[in-house]
């Protein structure tokens, strides 16, 4: 786990974000003071989140999850299980499947002006609002990188939201996804389920077929104005993304789904994939993960 060397390197990542804030928050209407403000807010989170980082990579806790797989997509085999084909509530897994079907239906170019049904479900961010005009490719990194709700709901009703989940629930049989089903676009619903085996099979398809999904769910430099003008940064929700050996995956919370992870991570060389369902602590039981199945 290379547990010495990797607060070091995080500290310093979290450093050079600090003086190195992209440009885009440079043209804003803020001035110095108030950019210097925000800038210390963005660290002030980044820290709390690297120090709950380590302390659940030292954490010695048995794995929680109610079902996981660990799969190495070099050869396919099993590397670790858990009732990988019981199905349970995904949440914002969910938006995994968005991403595909937005990609797949929608030019990324397009612009979407937001009405008040899009904006309809809980969780949102300022800088997506009523009578914003926003990219289908903005309104994706946004439920991508910041789980932004809203904007998977904008995307779905951009196309046509039962037209949309339609093509989601088309997408899953078509890839052999037989115990999964979606109700809406980006989870909120917990009859949105599937099994460990299906999200694992159906990241190895995003991998090879879109990983600019998995590269997305990396980014922790996204920027749109709210009102006011005012940049605001979509803040990365999955907090490994730091980790150089993390390649990507979505989170997810509900209180009928826990914890819930899909994502890929680089061991031993190998690309992994990680699922976790119903889990009281994703970060935990990825490291648990992590170290039983390293050489």
């Amino acid at each position: 786990m290379k547990n010495k060397l990797l607060p070091l390197l995080l500290s310093f990542s979290l450093f050079l974000s600090f003086f190195f804030l992209p440009g885009i928050a440079q043209a804003s209407n803020q001035t110095p003071r108030e950019r210097l403000l925000q800038q210390i807010e963005i660290l002030k989170y980044e820290i709390s989140l690297l120090r709950t980082l380590l302390l659940n990579m030292r954490s010695q806790k048995e794995i929680s999850a109610d079902a996981y797989l660990a799969v190495n997509l070099s050869d396919g085999s099993v590397l670790l299980e858990k009732n990988p084909d019981q199905a349970y509530p995904i949440a914002s897994i969910t938006k995994l499947m968005s991403a595909v079907i937005a990609i797949e239906n929608i030019d990324p170019e397009k612009e979407i002006t937001l009405t008040g049904e899009m904006l309809r479900p809980y969780g949102h961010s300022p800088a997506i609002f009523l009578g914003s005009v926003l990219s289908s490719g903005s309104l994706l990194r946004a439920s991508l990188i910041q789980s932004v709700n809203d904007a998977s709901e904008s995307l779905a009703y951009f196309l046509g939201r039962e037209r949309f989940v339609s093509l989601m629930n088309q997408k899953a049989k078509e890839l052999g996804m037989d115990d999964t089903v979606f109700f809406d676009p980006h989870g909120l619903n917990p009859a949105n389920k599937s099994t460990a085996r299906d999200i694992a099979d159906f990241l190895g398809y995003i991998r090879e077929s879109y990983p600019e999904i998995l590269d997305i769910t990396k980014d922790n430099d996204f920027w749109l104005p709210d009102s006011s003008g005012k940049l605001l940064k979509f803040r990365n929700m999955n907090s490994f993304y730091p980790l150089p050996y993390f390649l990507g995956g979505k989170t997810g919370y509900l209180p009928q789904a826990k914890q819930t992870m899909a994502s890929v991570f680089d061991v031993d060389g190998d690309p992994v994939i990680i699922v976790l369902l119903s889990s009281e602590n994703r970060q935990a039981d990825i490291f648990a993960i992590l170290k039983k199945i390293r050489k």
